[in-house]
């Protein structure tokens, strides 16, 4: 039990952290702070990658060592996620920026699914009954919560959003040193 909690409390407080930076990057848009943006754009494959690969170690940790059963759209956030894992991995070793536009697909869909979950936690959404189906726990199910508001689906949304973030930034890059 204490791994548990400590691996809610280290997910948690980066999941804070994501959002911190995912707030600093979009100030940095509005202010047009280039600093900011061109640090982020040059390490965008590799903060994508380490997002990826934490975001599928914690998902796996959820339900292969604290046993907590995942529910349906928790497997539809984790087909969005695990391959990206693999596909940053390639692309940060390679130097291959090409793949911006699939992980902003991919990240895009797992933060929408991510964030009607956390809705539905939080009793804001109408559920659609995963426990229905009778091989699923209830979506609205919460085994985390921390700070008061940090529960996985939201641990999800944030690195599917941090991810977006990066790509924006790698493509906005891109898209700027081409027209020079």
């Amino acid at each position: 039990m204490e791994l548990i909690s400590t691996v809610n409390q280290t997910l948690a407080l980066l999941t804070i952290a994501g959002q911190i930076i995912i707030f600093v990057i979009i100030v940095s848009f509005v202010t047009k702070r280039s600093g900011v943006l061109n640090f982020f754009a040059k390490h965008a494959l590799a903060f994508s990658l380490a997002v990826a690969l934490i975001a599928t170690l914690g998902s796996l940790f959820y339900s292969e060592i604290a046993g907590y059963e995942p529910c349906k759209l928790c497997w539809f956030q984790r087909i969005l996620m695990y391959p990206q894992a693999i596909i940053l991995g390639v692309a940060w070793l390679k130097k291959d920026h090409s793949i911006v536009l699939y992980s902003i697909i991919l990240s895009s869909l797992g933060a929408l699914i991510a964030g009607y979950q956390y809705l539905l936690q939080i009793g804001l959404a109408p559920s659609i009954g995963c426990s229905a189906v009778g091989y699923s726990v209830d979506c609205a199910q919460r085994f985390v919560m921390q700070f008061g508001y940090v529960t996985i689906p939201m641990m999800a949304l944030t690195a599917f959003l941090l991810i977006i973030n990066f790509m924006v930034i790698s493509k906005r890059s891109s898209l700027s040193t081409l027209i020079k």
